[in-house]
């Protein structure tokens, strides 16, 4: 597939940027439509659109680029250039969520509950921007003989794009399923970053592109890191519901 979508004035416009920007588009329209829903206003949330975006852009990028730092050989203009791909979910989440923490206490909203409404709007948007990763022929597994292989280079390969995306869908699905059903503010955001994580480390066993740290995948790692974190939260949040109940009840 050509990575090039048009040209506009001689500059070049990429099918990632475009696939990219309209993840965005859908994952802000999805959260808009439940910000009634859960009282958060609409202002607020395009207002922390404002800052999270461009923070998790570049997190995203300063994540992947200290991940390969041999790669650039001190070149910033390499460095900077995300035009031909190089972006990390990883680094703009811990962007995006630090944004978040501190757009959240300025303005003295819960965390937590902007947070359940942005877990599924992101997981939406992710499952749309990894096919930004096909129109630059990138996050793709080893040979593979499957019937849905993808040729790279004229060899099949997993499509661990598709893989991933595909399993970024049903974790939204189950995330709108469950958004009506939770006990405690966090449950959706928390339960988005542990499902996303659990397909994710499994999807990168496959990549032949991953960005390591030694001998350990950096994404795996996370991911169980993650994972474990969740749980703990978690369980301390359904706890305290508990707790709380057994105190009204008495």
């Amino acid at each position: 597939m050509d990575p090039v979508a048009f040209e506009i004035f001689g500059m070049p416009v990429r099918w990632y940027g475009i696939i990219i920007s309209f993840g965005l588009l859908m994952a802000t329209v999805v959260a808009m439509r439940e910000t009634k829903r859960v009282g958060i206003r609409e202002e607020d949330l395009l207002d922390l659109l404002l800052f999270a975006v461009p923070a998790a852009i570049i997190g995203a990028r300063v994540y992947y680029v200290i991940f390969s730092w041999n790669d650039y050989n001190g070149d910033f203009m390499r460095m900077i250039n995300i035009r031909e791909g190089g972006l990390a979910i990883h680094g703009a989440l811990i962007a995006a969520i630090i944004v978040g923490i501190i757009f959240c206490r300025i303005k003295k909203i819960n965390f937590w509950k902007l947070a359940d409404l942005a877990g599924p709007s992101i997981i939406l948007g992710q499952a749309i921007g990894r096919w930004g990763n096909y129109a630059n022929s990138e996050a793709h597994g080893g040979p593979t003989n499957l019937p849905w292989g993808i040729l790279v280079n004229g060899q099949r390969v997993h499509p661990t794009f598709l893989y991933e995306s595909l399993w970024n869908l049903l974790v939204f699905l189950f995330l709108i399923w469950y958004r009506r059903r939770k006990k405690v503010e966090g449950e959706i955001f928390l339960l988005y970053l542990a499902l996303y994580s659990l397909g994710r480390c499994y999807i990168e066993g496959l990549r032949t592109d991953s960005l390591m740290l030694g001998p350990i995948r950096v994404a795996q790692l996370i991911s169980i890191v993650t994972i474990i974190i969740c749980a703990i939260i978690f369980v301390i949040f359904r706890k305290k519901y508990r707790i709380h109940n057994d105190e009204i009840s008495e």
